[in-house]
């Protein structure tokens, strides 16, 4: 588990006790792990262009992955119990928004909100976003990485600012 500590004003126009103390913003990450098998496809590319593209990942049986993903969460601790989430909670909301949907799942064709999505690591990692942002109270979701294994991971820290709306 990564902690980071970093100081920030949190209000436009602070009252004057806040304006002196500045606000502890804690990220905190929490690891979890699925199962899941894919195929890399696009339904508008030939077979040829399939292979040519995604190679043995285009297999039409699909393959598997362990998986982990890194849930990034940032926020003030609470005075009264130092934390900004119970990680039981976070791991809770991880499962009931996001690991039991694709845990054991074949990504392409299991899974509602990957349909049409072709299931790399990249669009992945943004999906879960979508799934988890704005569902996790008094706190911030961060940064999001999703290991596919050992060597191959994406990172992914939200919408461009330009982009969110």
């Amino acid at each position: 588990m990564a902690l980071s500590y970093t100081a920030a004003s949190t209000r436009a126009n602070p009252g004057p006790e806040e304006a002196r103390r500045p606000r502890t913003v804690v990220e905190i990450t929490k690891q979890v792990e699925f199962s899941a098998a894919h195929r890399l496809w696009n339904p508008t590319f030939s077979d040829e262009r399939n292979w040519e593209v995604f190679g043995i990942c285009n297999n039409p049986a699909g393959h598997g992955h362990n998986y982990a993903l890194d849930v990034t969460i940032a926020g003030e601790p609470d005075p009264e119990t130092g934390m900004i989430i119970d990680l039981k909670r976070l791991r809770d909301i991880l499962d009931a928004v996001l690991i039991s949907q694709v845990d054991h799942k074949h990504l392409n064709h299991d899974v509602a909100f990957l349909q049409g999505v072709i299931p790399t690591v990249e669009n992945l990692v943004i999906s879960f976003w979508q799934q988890l942002a704005g569902r996790l109270d008094g706190c911030t979701l961060s940064e999001l990485v999703l290991y596919e294994s050992r060597s191959n991971f994406a990172r992914y820290r939200g919408p461009a600012e330009g982009s969110r709306g």
